[in-house]
Order: C-alpha cells, then sequence, then structure tokens
C-alpha cells in the first residue's frame, strides 16, 4: 500500500463525512447531525508535518506586508520620498483600515472555496503588489502599495495559512497550529536583520522585487502540493453530494460572546502596541541609544521568545483553558511597554525584545486553537475574518499613535506607559469572560429554533 493509502481521500473534508441524503430525510438528519462529534481524526505522520510546515511557511511569507517586515524601509523611504514621520504613519493607517475592511470577505471566501485554493491566488497577487511596489516615488503610490500588501500580505494570507492548519488538521491541532506559528513567528521576525541588510546593499526598488521573486518560489509550489480543503459537490458518476454541517458556531452566535471578544480584544492590543513598536523600532530604540543595527537586531530576541510562546502553547492547548495564553501574552505587552523607558544597549534591550516577543508568541499559540475550541471548525473562517479584521485595524492605529505621542511629548515614553493601560483591560475582560457552551449544544439549539 502505498504513503497516498494511509490518508483519506483529500478531495473530501477531513473533519466531516459526507453521505448522499435522500430529499425526505434531509430536515431530520440536520437535527442529528447537530448532536454528533465528526469522528474522523484527520491526517496523521507526514501529511500532517506536511500541512504544518506549509502553514508555517505561508505565515512565514506574510513578512512582506508584516510592519516587522516593513519596519525596516520606514526610515529609507521617509528619505526617499521626502514625508516625515507622522505622514507615513498616516498613510499606513489608512491602507492598513482599507485592507482590514476585507477581512470578513476573505474568511468567508475561504469556508467556501477552501484555504489551498485562496493561498495560490493570494501568493500571485502579493507578488505582484510588491513589484508594483518598488516603482513607488511619491505618498500616494506608497499609500496604494501599503494597501495591497495589508490586505493582501499581512490580512489575506495570514487568516488562509491558519485557516488552512485548523480545517485539515483535528489531530493534535493544538500542536499543529503551534508549530505552524512558530515558524511563521521566526520568518516574520528574522525578516527586518535581513531586508535591513538587502537596502544597504541595494536598494529599496531591489528590495521589494526580490520579496516578490521569493514569495512566488515558495507560495506556488508548496500550494499545489497540498490536499483539497474544498468539499466536492458530485460524485464521480455525477450524483450529488450532500454533505454533514461541520460543528461550529455562526459568525453571529461566536459574536455575541464574551469569550470572541475577550480575544479580539487580545489580538487589537498586541496589534496595535507591537505594530507601532516595531514600525518604529529603529527611531524608538535609537532614541534610547542603540543603533539602527542593534534595533534591527532586537528581532532576534523576538523570534526567539515568540518561537518559544507559540510552540509552549501550542503543545498544550488542547489541554488547558486558552485565556491563560491571552492573560499571558497581556502581561508580557504591558510588560514590555513599561520597561521601554529603561531600555538601553545592553541586557534591558534583550529583554525588551523577549517580552515583546513573548506577547506575540503566547497568543499565537493559542489563538487560532482557542477560536477552535470555543466555536468549531464549521465556520472557523468567517468567524476569524472578522477577528482578523478587529485585529489588522488595530495595527493601522498603533505607527500614528505613537508618532502623535512623539510630536506632543517629545518622545516615545510617555505614549508607551498610557498604552499599557490597555493590555490591564483586556486581563480583565479575559477573567470575566465564560467560556461559550458546548457547539454541539449551540448548533442544536439553533436548529430548534430556541
Amino acid at each position: 500500500m502505498s504513503d497516498k493509502d494511509d490518508y483519506p481521500d483529500p478531495s473530501f473534508p477531513v473533519t466531516g463525512t459526507v453521505p448522499i441524503i435522500r430529499p425526505d430525510d434531509e430536515e431530520q438528519y440536520d437535527v442529528e447531525a447537530a448532536t454528533q462529534k465528526p469522528t474522523d481524526e484527520g491526517p496523521r505522520g507526514r501529511l500532517w508535518l506536511f500541512i504544518v510546515l506549509a502553514g508555517g511557511l505561508f505565515a512565514a511569507l506574510t513578512a512582506p506586508g508584516q510592519t516587522a517586515g516593513l519596519s525596516a524601509f520606514t526610515d529609507p523611504l521617509i528619505t526617499e520620498i521626502g514625508v516625515d514621520r507622522t505622514e507615513i504613519s498616516f498613510s499606513y493607517l489608512i491602507a492598513t483600515l482599507v485592507g482590514a475592511a476585507a477581512m470578513p470577505l476573505v474568511g468567508r471566501a475561504l469556508d467556501r472555496f477552501g484555504a489551498r485554493l485562496a493561498i495560490i491566488w493570494i501568493g500571485v497577487t502579493l507578488a505582484a503588489v510588491l513589484f508594483a511596489a518598488s516603482f513607488v516615488s511619491e505618498i500616494l503610490g506608497l499609500t496604494g502599495a501599503y494597501v495591497g500588501l495589508r490586505m493582501v500580505g499581512q490580512g489575506a494570507l495570514t487568516l488562509a495559512s491558519t485557516t488552512l492548519v485548523a480545517r485539515l488538521v483535528t489531530h493534535r491541532s493544538g500542536l499543529a497550529l503551534g508549530i505552524s506559528g512558530a515558524i511563521g513567528a521566526a520568518g516574520i521576525s528574522l525578516a527586518p536583520v535581513g531586508i535591513e541588510r538587502l537596502i544597504t546593499l541595494t536598494d529599496i526598488a531591489t528590495a521589494w522585487r526580490i520579496e516578490a521573486a521569493i514569495v512566488l518560489a515558495f507560495a506556488l509550489p508548496v500550494a499545489l502540493l497540498l490536499p483539497r480543503d474544498r468539499p466536492r459537490t458530485h460524485t464521480e458518476t455525477g450524483s450529488l453530494i450532500v454533505k454533514v454541517p461541520e460543528v461550529g458556531y455562526t459568525q453571529r452566535q461566536a459574536a455575541a460572546t464574551l469569550m470572541f471578544w475577550a480575544f479580539t480584544a487580545g489580538g487589537f492590543t498586541v496589534g496595535m502596541m507591537s505594530t507601532g513598536l516595531a514600525f518604529h523600532l529603529i527611531s524608538i530604540l535609537g532614541a534610547q541609544g542603540l543603533t539602527s543595527l542593534e534595533a534591527a537586531s532586537n528581532f532576534i530576541p523576538q523570534t526567539i521568545a515568540a518561537l518559544s510562546l507559540t510552540l509552549g502553547f501550542g503543545a498544550i492547548v488542547d489541554k488547558i483553558d486558552p485565556r491563560w495564553g491571552l492573560i499571558t501574552s497581556m502581561l508580557a505587552m504591558g510588560g514590555a511597554m513599561m520597561l521601554l523607558p529603561f531600555v538601553q544597549p545592553g541586557w534591558w534591550g534583550i529583554v525588551f525584545g523577549l517580552l515583546l516577543g513573548s506577547a506575540q508568541g503566547a497568543l499565537r499559540g493559542v489563538e487560532a486553537a482557542g477560536f477552535v475550541r470555543y466555536f468549531g471548525r464549521g465556520h472557523i473562517g468567517s468567524i476569524r475574518g472578522l477577528s482578523t479584521a478587529v485585529m489588522l485595524a488595530s495595527t493601522s492605529l498603533g505607527p500614528l499613535y505613537f508618532a502623535l505621542g512623539l510630536d506632543w511629548s517629545g518622545s516615545y515614553v510617555a505614549p508607551s506607559l498610557w498604552g499599557a493601560l490597555l493590555p490591564a483591560a483586556v486581563i480583565i475582560v479575559a477573567l470575566v469572560a465564560k467560556e461559550p457552551p458546548e457547539v454541539a449544544e449551540a448548533e442544536t439549539q439553533a436548529v430548534s429554533g430556541t
């Protein structure tokens, strides 16, 4: 028997069965299906590992649209285009908000067409946007480039990469999401060092074109090798296939719970504050006495911490309440922001990087798995699409927040200390939020109309 025979038919969703139902049985079947849990435990072995590694690769390839990947361009763009820090931050805000607005649509598309097909088109589009960005020469064109990079790279590809793993991998899904998240975190966090060197050795346009080539070279071949995660609608003989609805909250049901908003608020906080710090990192740490290379290298301790926390919480998230990862993330985020006034070259700079990376890693290790645990897989794309839209919108505020804070107070210290109130508020919400009812119970209530 070949290795392929060991795994489920990739044309079918691994999280549910696909029986053929007579029309007169459908109403009764819908009620019964809502109370049943899927028995298929999904791919194992080499297919499991391949899907997880692919998800991590796609997450790493979001770096050109992530704030960390764009931070190395900030100061060179200010010099080359001739704009000030507030103007480029406002451009980033507008672009990110526009990109965030598309995420609910992307989430619904993932549920309908599958993450594999979406990743193919997203990869091609991201490469095209990067190539077009290399011709930018003024602020309006830069804003357009930012729109494409944030919408396609930071938003759509991030959402698709995690949705792919969350949907296909049901055996030890928390560990799978942790591993793929850690790989993505490593790629994103290390990107600024390489990009900074690339810009120094060449120029901004060449750096963007090389990024476009890398995205095409890695995203398309790997995506084409993935199993389909979109269910077939007809058999080979033409018979209609009616799939069992996967158990799960709808987007509206999930959004009605405080737990959804606790995790979304946590993503908002980490997104806003870590983005603001990363976007101006060379300037922020430069004000604390670090050189531009030392500031870019601060992403290295961030990477170490992010990897450790993502893998650590990913390994145990299936056995604990995911909100503990959220609380850990908020504690680290608040600690990093309160530590900023004391950062200097040496150990304090390293500790700052470790805390900032821990905030991102802890949240990444539990966020996707937490949504699956609380709300099921049935509508995970649209649910995470809404949450991702809020998180992505928050990243638009961070750069402008710190730029205005610098203008008003003369330093980055005051906005950092005031911003530490946000993670404290999220911790309170996480502690008072109640765990949503079992998915099967919610589905039964929805079917019966109660």
